[in-house]
């Protein structure tokens, strides 16, 4: 029984995921804020983990972006993401948060939406 490539990625992103997840955990003070990529849309929670509730949700779905030539536009709405999430954030007093980029590489759309929060206030 041979496995494809995309379920042994699959499941080392599932293992990285719970590895990093044993390690981080959001409080009242310090929330999570947890990142979900797919191939279309993204989208990123605020979580307290001490009380089980998400605190802040939102997805790239009804972002608009204008996309200058040499940019990908996934990468400038996920940013806008991140500056949109860092801005109702801090409207409802969450100024720092811990990053959840879920098994995800660091690069590219994940960056973009962490760098657009950092630039929107928020402190990781």
């Amino acid at each position: 029984m041979s496995k494809n490539k995309t379920s042994i990625s699959l499941i080392n992103r599932n293992n990285r995921r719970r590895r990093v997840r044993g390690k981080i955990s959001g409080t009242q003070v310090r929330p999570r804020l947890a990142v979900f990529r797919s191939n279309r849309f993204m989208s990123a929670q605020i979580i307290d983990d001490d009380a089980g509730k998400t605190l802040l949700g939102l997805s790239n779905q009804k972002l608009k972006a204008k996309v200058e030539k040499g940019q990908g536009k996934k990468v400038v709405l996920a940013k806008q993401l991140g500056v949109t999430i860092a801005e109702q954030a801090l409207t409802k007093k969450i100024k720092q948060v811990v990053f959840d980029r879920q098994g995800y590489r660091y690069a590219g759309r994940v960056r973009a939406l962490a760098e657009g929060a950092r630039a929107g206030g928020l402190i990781f």
